[in-house]
């Protein structure tokens, strides 16, 4: 479980959080919802310690991670599976290492297993045979695919993290992408917390919707509080569903 008790944060004077606290179960299905600069990819950084709190606690798995060092935060991170939206791949490597690079730095396995294992994740997530591609040579639709890869390239997690997994994606591939992120929790038999400014996004894949505004966590609900809502702030942001899911 994942629990925010009474989290505050700041980037330098700018007030991100005021004391947020939420939880939510491993296998929960969670879209973090707002508007841009609402601190929804700051949530993600600060269930993996890539950030400290200014105050309040978190706990992963009934742990404080709080006050953890990189070293003690190793097994914390390697319970999740995670997909940022900025710099998912390597520029400078092919695919194979991209997704081998984890299993190499943390795993300490054999090459020959390593690239076995690399075509398998390929291979689950639809892009077999792009081993030897740069970056700079897949489609958008592709480098997230191969991001997903080498987010699951630790082993088995409890969760998945999705930062805007779609964003910049063309109507086919987005649909590709939340296809593959609902088969991989179904596969895994685990849930994701997931950042979209795509609403219809959020409604097709999650069950428990959590918006940030101005600091404080303003709505936490399931699909029928998310659209009988009458908080002003949600009820805008949410304006394209009702054009979609009548």
């Amino acid at each position: 479980m994942i629990v925010f008790d009474n989290v505050w944060f700041s980037y330098g004077e700018r007030e991100i959080f005021k004391g947020i606290s939420f939880r939510a179960k491993f296998d929960e299905r969670v879209a973090l919802l707002g508007e841009s600069g609402s601190g929804k990819t700051t949530i993600l950084k600060l269930i993996v310690g890539l950030i400290k709190p200014d105050r309040g606690r978190i706990f992963i798995d009934g742990v404080d991670i709080t006050e953890l060092s990189e070293e003690e935060l190793i097994p914390i991170r390697r319970k999740f599976s995670i997909v940022f939206q900025e710099g998912a791949l390597f520029d400078s490597l092919p695919v194979k290492e991209n997704v081998a690079f984890f299993m190499r730095e943390l795993l300490k396995i054999p090459d020959d297993e390593i690239y076995s294992r690399v075509s398998e994740l390929l291979r689950l997530v639809g892009v077999q045979g792009s081993e030897e591609l740069m970056p700079e040579q897949l489609s958008g639709g592709m480098h997230r695919r191969v991001a997903i890869a080498r987010a699951l390239s630790v082993g088995k997690t409890k969760m998945f993290l999705y930062d805007e997994p779609t964003a910049g994606l063309d109507p086919i591939n987005s649909q590709r992408i939340i296809s593959l992120i609902e088969d991989l929790a179904n596969r895994e038999k685990t849930g994701f917390m997931i950042i979209t400014h795509v609403v219809y996004v959020a409604w097709q894949l999650c069950n428990r919707f959590i918006f940030v505004e101005n600091g404080n966590l303003v709505f936490d609900g399931n699909k029928d509080e998310l659209i009988s809502t009458e908080i002003p702030a949600v009820k805008n942001f949410i304006k394209e569903l009702f054009f979609k899911v009548k």
